[in-house]
């Protein structure tokens, strides 16, 4: 694990708390050395503040998804949606807004690392498979998405979301089976997490069509592309 974090109160007790878990913890407290570190050691999850000095977290999360692709939960005091949409768009695969319990912390930790399990059983086990619902087209073992002959690029939970739906045209899909069944949280034990999923979505339309995911009012999302 790497946990890139200024406040160095924060920091150690988000390394202790992950320490005690079994978790081996590098800690970095500011952009260049996140990034560098990320490079150096090649952690498994990488826990990041967005304010830091050198350069913010948003940055980070950039440079590093640029090299290769690593789950990411984001830290932020600010409850300001445009900031989270910015910070999924760049990679980041959950987001946590401070305060926060370390027990949350913990669970949203587990859920994206069971998650990288299970996506990559599911590109060994789905070799070869395509999905082609009207101009949508998912190449599920190279993880690649076009409409219309355009391509997307997806994070990595933005893939897993859209698969989830293809698999399941026009059902609906409640938020709560979403953050169970892709993100792989204990719903009952971290939040409801529904922003997370609305900030999901959101992105999905902007890189994807406006039309390609359904509202359901109380409910939750359905895709609505043609078969």
């Amino acid at each position: 694990m790497l946990v890139v974090e200024d406040d160095v109160t924060i920091a150690e007790s988000i390394a202790a708390r992950l320490r005690a878990e079994g978790f081996a913890v590098d800690l970095a407290h500011d952009g260049p050395s996140g990034v560098g570190t990320d490079a150096e050691r090649e952690p498994d999850l990488v826990v990041l503040d967005v304010m830091l000095p050198g350069f913010d977290g948003l940055e980070v999360c950039r440079r590093i998804q640029a090299r290769r692709p690593v789950p990411v939960l984001m830290l932020t005091a600010r409850s300001d949606e445009t900031d989270m949409l910015i910070g999924l768009g760049v990679g980041a695969d959950d987001y946590l807004t401070k305060p926060f319990s370390m027990r949350v912390l913990s669970a949203r930790v587990h859920a994206l690392l069971r998650r990288v399990e299970r996506s990559a059983r599911a590109d060994v086990s789905e070799a070869g498979t395509k999905i082609v619902l009207g101009d949508l087209e998912i190449d599920v073992e190279q993880r690649r998405v076009t409409r219309a002959g355009n391509p997307a690029q997806l994070t990595p939970i933005e893939f897993d979301l859209l698969v989830h739906f293809a698999k399941r045209p026009r059902a609906v899909q409640p938020r709560e089976r979403l953050l169970s069944e892709v993100w792989d949280w204990d719903v009952a034990g971290t939040g409801s997490g529904t922003r997370a999923v609305d900030s999901h979505i959101k992105a999905l339309r902007r890189k994807l069509g406006a039309d390609l995911i359904r509202t359901v009012h109380g409910v939750g999302y359905a895709l609505e592309v043609g078969s």
